[in-house]
């Protein structure tokens, strides 16, 4: 009885174990994505604004969507990505506020994908012209 009871919690722990090292992850998807930019504000006390410029392989929309949600996120707070082709000029900072990168990128945007302060989610593709 004992050793069947050890065997279970072996088990048990086993699942754990893996459950918790095999999470997905950006690698994990088709795209080839790419962070070039990153901005987070300073403020720890209050909403995270967190702003992504990524670059991609391929126009994968629904790996874009699973991209962003990826992406870490704070309660109250705000994070954006914005998807670039891999192959085309990329901002290579983004700053808070709008717009969130030099408007000669424009045309070059894919995608954006944004979860706001009330968690809803907005992904867009060819959000700004």
């Amino acid at each position: 009885m004992r050793r069947v009871l050890l065997a279970l919690l072996a088990i048990g722990i086993g699942y754990i174990v893996y459950d918790a090292l095999s999470q997905p992850s950006a690698q994990d998807l088709k795209g080839g994505f790419k962070e070039v930019a990153f901005y987070r504000n300073e403020n720890n006390t209050g909403p995270i604004t967190r702003i992504y410029v990524v670059t991609v392989q391929d126009t994968l929309w629904s790996e874009m969507k699973k991209y962003g949600d990826l992406m870490p996120y704070t309660e109250y707070g705000n994070t954006k990505v914005y998807f670039f082709p891999n192959n085309r000029p990329t901002p290579d900072r983004v700053v808070p506020g709008n717009p969130n990168f030099d408007q000669r990128y424009n045309p070059y945007c894919l995608g954006s994908y944004e979860k706001d302060a009330m968690s809803q989610v907005f992904f867009k593709r060819k959000p700004v012209l």
